[in-house]
């Protein structure tokens, strides 16, 4: 006992560097929340539907355009330390991830507009929306990726900062617009956020340099190989998780939409944010020094604790949520227990994602297969309940697709991930 807590006093004076940029990053991210509040009371469920699925569409874009260079960031430029070179290495790696980023966001974007006679009618929205959702990508691809070059050269203060002073603007846009232009419909407030985005990136530029002339070939296929294996668990995980949002655009009322977004959606995005901002600054560092059967082992053991937990916090913020929405989002205490079931798990599932993905290939190649067994189940599960009981459907439908994602990662990593001893490990 007394060495594991002199090991956890350890860990949190070797951190305690990340306190202040936590602390404001977490601000940040709750006035991020609150804007998104503000603007699902303002608009009503109809419009924050349509802000929703033009959300969820981009989210899926995303994962084409930027490749998961922002994960070979966060590892490549911190390791460019110890180079004979680091600064000339730094600005070849920040100069070629952000070239190559906007050519294929471009190139995306533009596919994306010349195919919308098709993708319109498979994803039931019209070419404005589908042009709102291919913009957003565009700019939350640039957004992530300058901040992925921030963090991957240590400036927390800035990213912080920055984060920080974006979603202050923001909230003060949206509540301009609702307040004194008295706008309730989806659109400004999807150029707002594009703005919003766009500005983080631009003045990110403070923070790292970047020289044309330093673009390299070699290095982008380095990096595009690199970002390969999360690439397609970036799809995978975007496809089955932002699906839903689509089938119930497709099947349900558009008010029904929002109103899945405030039971679903926005507190997970909620538990992602403040994962990233504040628990994972320090946990995705240990993980990835960390023996990795011992720690699939002890995410098994947690597993249920970390389902109840989240699952009462999920309960308990959404009732929050509820509160300050309003009238047009109707409160109903067995639709907010099945998000609770639905977020708990999906919690789980996430641990469980990013301790496979820190094992590198080994651990990406076995999530891959966890995720290429559990999502045609997933996905037809979601469109079933979702085209036979909507709203409720989607609820049920997240919470089983967590279920089984999760119960095939226990099922596989246990198997894999043995005792050291007990048997080889085989990726």
């Amino acid at each position: 006992m007394g060495a594991l807590t002199e090991r956890a006093a350890g860990l949190l004076a070797a951190h305690r560097w990340a306190a202040g940029p936590t602390l404001v990053s977490t601000v940040a991210s709750g006035t991020a929340a609150a804007t998104t509040l503000v603007i699902a009371r303002g608009v009503g469920a109809a419009a924050f539907g349509h802000f929703t699925v033009v959300l969820s569409i981009a989210l899926i874009v995303t994962v084409a355009m930027l490749m998961s260079l922002n994960s070979v960031m966060f590892q490549e430029l911190p390791r460019a330390e110890s180079a004979v070179r680091p600064a000339r290495l730094r600005t070849e790696l920040v100069t070629t991830a952000l070239l190559c980023t906007l050519v294929l966001g471009a190139a995306v974007f533009a596919a994306g507009m010349l195919a919308a006679p098709l993708l319109t009618g498979v994803l039931g929205v019209d070419a404005r929306t589908l042009a709102f959702a291919l913009a957003l990508a565009l700019s939350m691809t640039l957004n992530q990726l300058t901040e992925s070059f921030l963090r991957g050269l240590k400036r927390f203060r800035l990213v912080a900062g920055l984060k920080l002073a974006v979603a202050v603007a923001y909230l003060g846009g949206a509540a301009f617009f609702l307040l004194v232009l008295g706008l309730r419909e989806a659109e400004p407030y999807l150029v707002a956020l594009i703005g919003t985005n766009l500005v983080f990136a631009l003045l990110s530029f403070a923070g790292f340099e970047v020289a044309p002339r330093t673009w390299s070939r070699a290095l982008a296929r380095s990096i595009y190989r690199h970002g390969a294996y999360v690439t397609v668990i970036g799809a995978l995980t975007a496809v089955v998780f932002g699906v839903d949002v689509i089938f119930l655009n497709h099947w349900a009322p558009r008010a029904d939409v929002g109103v899945y977004s405030v039971y679903n959606g926005f507190p997970k995005r909620l538990l992602g944010v403040v994962f990233t901002d504040g628990v994972g600054l320090v946990l995705l560092p240990t993980l990835a020094t960390s023996d990795k059967p011992a720690v699939m082992r002890r995410i098994a053991r947690l597993a249920p604790a970390v389902f109840a937990a989240t699952a009462v916090f999920a309960f308990a913020a959404s009732t929050v949520f509820f509160l300050l929405v309003g009238g047009e989002y109707p409160y109903s205490l067995g639709l907010m227990a099945l998000s609770a079931i639905g977020i708990g798990a999906h919690t789980v599932f996430n641990l469980q994602q990013v301790a496979l993905t820190m094992d590198g290939v080994r651990g990406a190649r076995v999530l891959i297969g966890c995720l290429l067994a559990g999502t045609p189940l997933a996905l037809a599960c979601q469109a079933a309940l979702i085209a036979w009981q909507g709203l409720v459907g989607g609820l049920v439908a997240f919470a089983l697709s967590n279920l089984v994602l999760v119960a095939v990662v226990t099922a596989v990593s246990t198997r894999l991930y043995r005792p050291a001893g007990a048997s080889e490990v085989r990726g």
